[in-house]
């Protein structure tokens, strides 16, 4: 088993720079970790570099469902629907502590784009196509139905509501606990490593990559006999450095999430509904919060790539939104508790409004053999990836003779994953809760940390078990302390932004949790991480624009 510790970057840079490699992935968000996975898995060697933390970018900043895509019926998107909605029940068993079912209303009102016939058909052909399977179909309701579920919605024109389910996820855990599972099978992989050119033979063919250290300014070669571009957002950019951007391109669109307390937006149910101008918005339930969007714009700020945030356009057109579907509701701009921005890089299609392009995912392959993912869903990350690694296979077997294996992925738990799927997942929740509560931790304790790590969940009891006496030095709560040091030995957690907001979604969801604690893990990570001093203050202040960020909105000049 491969380290996955911040303490052990350094030597993660160091053997990449030693060892030939099968496949370089380039990218750690959900698509890059996808196919280390199956790389990897498959006895490939296998590198993986990401330029920010990973799932920095969109795969931290979705509307965290693994849904079948319903709304891509109505683009006739049928073989995309049909795939990704078979592929959400395999994100569910394959990790159940990070996915769960999540029943969704789809109200229809007098003169909206839904109503009782269309939402029936769409819901009855979304069932055949996506394989629902029994106690998960669809089910309509009345009015009077609709309102009992759900009080908040619009009572003027309702004539009633489809009911069927989708998947919640915590996106950036999904992300880690597949990377995770990678790392176990070998993988090599570093976080703030950018790739800064590439490296190419006397034919042109691409053969490694220059990586730079970024916490440490270093620079290192890295071979490999393929390169897998999958970048995301910046995946046009690592084109142009090939110099085989051309043709089809990214078009990046901007959607932004509101974050409320229960208090001020009391949701009991999932809601999916259509707002004045046609767009398709979730409201969410969650863990104590609602949370709200998505918009759906073009973004131009190229500059800006690795930090979209919240416009006040942004916030006033899901306020807007709101009060047209929960006219009772009564909040502002100053109710909003946090927020997120995050960017969809879709394949541009001439004359297509951004909210009508295909999500479909596309795949690159340029004269120098840099093979470039573009595009596609988070519910469908697994099949993206078993269709580059296919390639691969394929290549490596036609030009060096090696010969791999099928993916072996689809029946493969992830990191945490391993719990008996999700019949077997209640039971260990059950049986894991009870021994958090015999050490001292609250059932509401105890139950949010398996949640959040599933069958690790053993190694951060250990830690608030064996270690309150470095925590109460440190003055950290014991609780957070235990899935701190977690997240730094096992996590690779170099900065306390990745703690904040991708270990741990506190930025998002418990904003204040992050206030209150901020100070002593930034002071024990400092010391176990040995930051300097303008180290340091450049991380508090990355985190002090986060947290000023997530409830005040960026004008740009």
């Amino acid at each position: 088993m491969q380290s996955f510790s911040s303490y052990e970057r350094q030597e993660q840079f160091d053997r990449m720079a030693q060892e030939d490699w099968d496949v370089l992935v380039i990218g750690g968000g959900i698509t890059g970790s996808g196919i280390a996975l199956d790389a990897a898995s498959r006895g490939m060697k296998t590198a993986v570099v990401e330029m920010q933390d990973y799932a920095a970018g969109t795969s931290s900043r979705s509307t965290k469902l693994v849904h079948g895509g319903l709304r891509y019926l109505k683009q006739f998107e049928v073989k995309m629907v049909a795939e990704v909605g078979k592929e959400r029940e395999i994100v569910y068993e394959n990790g159940p502590h990070v996915t769960t079912p999540e029943w969704m209303m789809l109200p229809f009102h007098e003169g909206g784009n839904f109503g009782p016939f269309s939402t029936n058909i769409g819901l009855r052909v979304y069932d055949y196509l996506a394989g629902v399977k029994k106690s998960e179909r669809r089910s309509m309701m009345s009015a009077e139905e609709a309102l009992e579920r759900e009080p908040l919605i619009k009572k003027e024109g309702l004539k009633g509501a489809g009911y069927y389910v989708e998947y919640k996820t915590d996106d950036a855990r999904l992300t880690l606990e597949v990377m995770k599972k990678a790392v176990d099978y070998g993988a090599c992989s570093s976080n703030y490593a950018k790739v800064v050119d590439f490296i190419y033979d006397e034919n042109g063919s691409i053969v490694g990559a220059k990586i730079e250290d970024t916490v440490t300014g270093e620079q290192y070669h890295v071979k490999a006999k393929k390169i897998i571009n999958a970048g995301g957002p910046w995946v046009d950019e690592l084109r142009e450095i090939d110099g085989s951007k051309k043709g089809k391109t990214l078009q990046l669109t901007k959607g932004v999430h509101l974050v409320f307390d229960q208090s001020k937006f009391p949701l009991k149910q999932a809601i999916y509904f259509d707002s004045p101008d046609g767009r398709m918005i979730f409201a969410i339930p969650r863990d104590g919060k609602t949370y709200i969007g998505t918009t759906d714009t073009t973004y131009e700020e190229k500059e800006d790539i690795a930090h979209p945030t919240m416009r006040e356009e942004d916030r006033e057109y899901i306020l807007n939104a709101m009060k047209t579907m929960f006219p009772t509701v009564e909040v502002s701009e100053n109710d909003v508790e946090s927020s997120w921005a995050g960017l969809r890089p879709l394949v541009h299609e001439e004359g297509k409004d951004p909210s009508e392009i295909s999500r479909k995912d596309e795949m690159f392959i340029s004269d120098s053999g840099l093979i470039s993912m573009a595009g596609g869903k988070l519910t469908g990350y697994r099949k993206m990836a078993q269709t580059a690694v296919d390639l691969v296979r394929d290549q490596l077997m036609e030009e060096y003779g090696i010969r791999y294996s099928d993916s072996e992925t689809k029946r493969m738990p992830i990191s945490g994953g391993d719990v008996g799927g999700s019949q077997g997942f209640k039971k260990f929740k059950e049986e894991r809760t009870r021994i958090g509560e015999s050490i001292g931790l609250s059932k509401e304790e105890a139950e949010k940390l398996i949640r959040l790590y599933g069958s690790n969940v053993d190694v951060v009891f250990h830690n608030y078990q064996k270690r309150q006496q470095e925590a109460n030095q440190a003055q950290i709560d014991p609780a957070v302390f235990a899935q701190l040091v977690y997240a730094m030995e096992h996590e690779m957690t170099v900065k306390p932004v990745d703690f904040f907001v991708r270990r741990t979604a506190a930025l998002f969801f418990n904003i204040n949790w992050v206030r209150k604690h901020k100070a002593p893990v930034i002071d024990y990570m400092a010391k176990e991480l040995s930051y300097t001093e303008q180290q340091k203050q450049d991380y508090i202040n990355q985190l002090e624009r986060l947290l000023e960020e997530a409830v005040k909105p960026i004008e740009y000049v």
